[in-house]
């Protein structure tokens, strides 16, 4: 199991305005300690989590941020509709379009997806696999 994801950004405050444009929608708390970002689903008292954590932080070598190539990081929301509607926050936030909503061919025909990347230029994936909304080929 996943624990924790990280991404590495040098301006924090861009940071912030991106990714609490989307993640609270998708149900993520966020926890301002030492000047970053960390972001959680909420853990009912007893229970263990099952998604992993998600933290924006600045390198710890103190070298400026990269982006890894091919590396993403996928957030699943609701329906379609939530995707595009995040996916629309999060480039008003100050994200960049890397693929807009929509079915993708080398998918399965329910996985509706839409692409961003960060200030940073992390990548970021939105999806939804809703088995109650029509895919790809129709209802």
């Amino acid at each position: 199991m996943i624990a924790y994801v990280s991404v590495g950004v040098d301006d924090m405050a861009r940071a912030k305005r991106f990714y609490t444009a989307f993640l609270p929608a998708l149900g993520y708390e966020l926890d301002e300690a030492g000047g970053e970002l960390s972001f959680a689903l909420p853990v009912p008292p007893g229970k263990t989590p099952v998604q992993p954590d998600f933290y924006v932080k600045s390198p710890f070598d103190g070298h400026p941020a990269s982006t890894g190539n091919g590396s993403m990081v996928a957030f699943e929301a609701h329906d379609q509709k939530q995707v595009r509607d995040l996916h629309a926050a999060a480039l008003a936030a100050g994200g960049s379009d890397e693929g807009q909503p929509g079915f993708r061919e080398a998918y399965g025909p329910r996985f509706y997806v839409a692409y961003l990347r960060d200030p940073q230029g992390n990548k970021i994936a939105l999806f939804s696999s809703n088995p109650n909304e029509p895919g790809r080929d129709g209802p």
